[in-house]
């Protein structure tokens, strides 16, 4: 049976893997790892097709270790007996497991003295949060990393590597694909590189020779026939589908509903699912934010309930949340008022956290759980006490400043104003 092409192009080696360089590349920790032999277990976390396979097979092929792969939720324990019994002679062996949240109790068990022993380097994989997903005594014993989708630059190069490697790849084959199908590719899977080189080898395998030369000429015509999506249009290098991204966003910012609908229209018309998502979630709390929270937690269901939906379905929730943020009444106070935070901290303007509020095992602390001094709000009427929070050197400091734009905001902006003047330190 022939084997798929991302399959064969899988990285034998850590610097033929593409992306995750904030692991893999020169002098990161992954990288170190593999150059002091000094591995450890651990849980890879992303999308599909984002490296994790990669970067457990390349590890393997750097270090010579054995490799497994196997699958918490179909195999078996009687499949890990047999990779431990490898490792008892082997001495070391490296088991990707896939879909690690799915490991249940008697395979955990069984697994978590040879990770002990250090006679299995355990590499899970997982698409959901290992934070919430997987039992803690899997993530005790693991260090955790999450790897991102592949940007456009990544699946380029992962598709040039293919179509000229003679071995694995497509290099063979008299092969010419147009640039404009290439960057295609790149774009229509959301920086899953396996669906990218799935599409490339159907694209190969089903387009016939031309009769003038010979040779098989993949244009953007096929590729889209491939994926089963169109390409936005002018979408050559990419740009055409940050353009609509953006101006999808600005067209919310600016309360033009049939705007927004329309570039919605491209974003679900062209797949992309992911994007929209987030970028719909952003919008809530950037652009709408505390003029209207309740529309912001709207859209966080929104969004979920297109997930679960996938397209073309999942369409109906993201109109509706479109909609319902379009003629929101819109604040940025929220991020404007943690990037000026951020900025003082970034500037080295922290200061010292006053004694009162420092921790109980701090000297003198009079109230368990509470620095020297403390005033407990709860002890006082109406809950509340004046003193001060902020550092003697940011005192006077103001973050946030309300807007007026909606009646929620407004309300809590005469109560950050009286609680502030309330509260106001000497100068």
């Amino acid at each position: 049976m022939a084997q798929p092409l991302a399959y064969r192009m899988r990285p034998q080696r850590l610097e033929d893997v593409v992306g995750q360089q904030d692991l893999v590349g020169p002098g990161k920790i992954i990288a170190r790892m593999v150059s002091a032999k000094l591995l450890s277990s651990m849980i890879l976390y992303g999308p599909p097709g984002t490296g994790k396979t990669s970067i457990a097979s390349a590890i393997a092929g750097s270090t010579k270790y054995a490799f497994h792969k196997l699958n918490a939720a179909t195999d078996s324990k009687k499949d890990l007996q047999v990779v431990a019994e490898e490792a008892k002679m082997s001495g070391t062996v490296i088991l990707l497991l896939d879909e690690i949240h799915r490991l249940d109790k008697t395979k955990q068990d069984f697994l978590l003295p040879h990770l002990e022993s250090g006679r299995i380097i355990l590499i899970g994989a997982t698409t959901e949060n290992p934070y919430l997903n997987i039992n803690p005594a899997i993530r005790s014993r693991t260090q955790i990393f999450e790897v991102h989708p592949l940007t456009h630059a990544d699946i380029v190069t992962a598709l040039t590597r293919a179509l000229h490697d003679n071995d694995r790849g497509l290099g063979k084959l008299p092969l010419d694909v147009a640039a404009d199908a290439l960057d295609f590719m790149a774009d229509a899977t959301n920086g899953d590189l396996r669906s990218a080189l799935n599409g490339l080898e159907l694209a190969a395998q089903s387009t016939p020779p031309t009769a003038d030369d010979d040779r098989i000429h993949v244009t953007l015509a096929i590729a889209e026939e491939c994926f089963q999506r169109k390409a936005l249009v002018g979408d050559k290098h990419g740009d055409a589908h940050y353009d609509v991204i953006s101006a999808f966003q600005k067209s919310i910012r600016g309360s033009d509903t049939d705007a927004a609908l329309h570039y919605l229209a491209q974003l679900v018309a062209a797949g992309d699912l992911p994007s929209i998502c987030r970028r719909l979630m952003v919008i809530a709390y950037e652009d709408v934010g505390m003029a209207n929270l309740p529309a912001a937690a709207r859209t966080v269901q929104a969004v979920h309930a297109a997930q679960q939906l996938g397209l073309p379905e999942g369409r109906i929730p993201l109109a509706d949340a479109v909609i319902d943020l379009c003629l929101s009444p819109k604040s940025n106070s929220g991020i404007s008022a943690i990037d000026a935070a951020l900025d003082d901290v970034s500037n080295g303007h922290s200061g010292v956290v006053p004694d009162h509020l420092k921790d109980a095992h701090y000297a003198g602390a009079k109230q368990l759980g509470h620095g020297t001094n403390y005033q407990f709000p709860h002890d006082f009427p109406n809950d509340w006490v004046a003193q001060q929070y902020l550092p003697d050197t940011l005192r006077h400091a103001q973050y946030y400043h309300p807007k007026a734009n909606g009646r929620f905001e407004q309300k809590l902006g005469e109560q950050y104003r009286r609680l502030r003047q309330a509260n106001k330190p000497e100068r």
